[in-house]
């Protein structure tokens, strides 16, 4: 019998010797190749920062977002001569708490984003595997389509249809799920075409699954990887267009605490009161800016030919 001193001792990370060996699970092997890529970790540090900003609003904020301050009308910030701890960021024209406004337009800005993302993403994927599996039928119509859509400006797209459905919050976010569907239907179309020719789909097909199944369980999770990235980059444009139809008037409507709202509201003092514009304006810079950080380490870190490169 070998004594507990005599067995082999393996060095920290390694296996012990004839011990079956474990390769690591995707999961870790995806944050190995993430977590390189600082920018996108600060970004996802970042954007962690502002979920719980705008989950935990109502505890956070000081004032309600819609509260009027007539004793404290256009209050600069604490570090300003004349500010005050009541208000840390300021007050706007009509006496409402910026920080306040800021910590709930979070919660819109993000809800927007998801909601438009989720709502273009679906149906972009059906259609896209649609235009794939059935290229003669249904692919050539579906691409004209959406040429039609790409030849449009995105935003004049976006206003015309706010124009047509009226301005609000959920006019708004079906506005940006529309003209960002054709991006997914071309992106999943030109995937699942080149999955389709892959001798695993062939496979499946000789061995008798429908063409659902060959769609949602055979082709789609492999086209995910750059559909993923696509809904990230996607999720941060959404933030900016609603900003940009606040701005001109046509998304939330005040009182509402949305960002592109509160700078629509503000533009007339930019001058005498410029924290009233800047601070909206940098909480659309940093979280689009984070956003877009962490979609390029998604995209490394989803990206098997830059993998093999690492």
């Amino acid at each position: 019998m070998r004594s507990e001193a005599d067995r082999p001792v393996a060095p920290p990370g390694m296996p012990l010797p004839g011990a079956p060996f474990a390769p690591p699970s995707a999961l870790a092997d995806f944050w190995r190749s993430f977590s390189t890529n600082r920018g996108a970790v600060g970004g996802l540090a970042f954007l962690t920062l502002v979920i719980l900003a705008a989950l935990l609003a109502g505890a956070l904020a000081p004032h309600s977002p819609i509260e009027q301050f007539r004793e404290a009308l256009l209050t600069p910030p604490v570090w300003q001569s004349g500010g005050s701890t009541r208000f840390l960021l300021g007050t706007d024209d009509i006496g409402r708490d910026i920080l306040s406004r800021l910590l709930h337009g979070a919660r819109l800005s993000l809800l927007i984003g998801l909601v438009a993302v989720t709502l273009s993403m679906l149906p972009g994927i059906a259609l896209g595997l649609l235009a794939a599996f059935h290229p003669r039928l249904l692919g050539t119509a579906i691409l004209r389509v959406m040429d039609v859509m790409l030849a449009l400006p995105s935003l004049l797209l976006a206003i015309a249809v706010v124009a047509v459905l009226g301005p609000g919050l959920i006019n708004t976010m079906l506005a940006i799920a529309i003209v960002s569907i054709p991006g997914y239907t071309r992106l999943v179309r030109a995937a699942a075409m080149a999955e389709l020719q892959k001798d695993y789909v062939i496979a499946s097909r000789l061995a008798g699954a429908g063409t659902l199944r060959l769609m949602f369980d055979t082709v789609l999770p492999n086209c995910m990887a750059p559909v993923i990235v696509t809904a990230t980059m996607g999720f941060s444009d959404a933030i900016l267009t609603a900003a940009a139809l606040g701005f001109l008037g046509l998304g939330a409507q005040p009182p509402t605490p949305e960002w592109g709202t509160m700078l629509a509201s503000a533009r007339d003092y930019i001058e005498r009161a410029n924290w009233v514009v800047t601070l909206p304006g940098l909480a659309i810079l940093s979280t689009v800016l984070a956003i877009n950080l962490m979609g390029d380490g998604l995209r490394d870190a989803l990206d098997p030919k830059l993998q093999r490169l690492s």
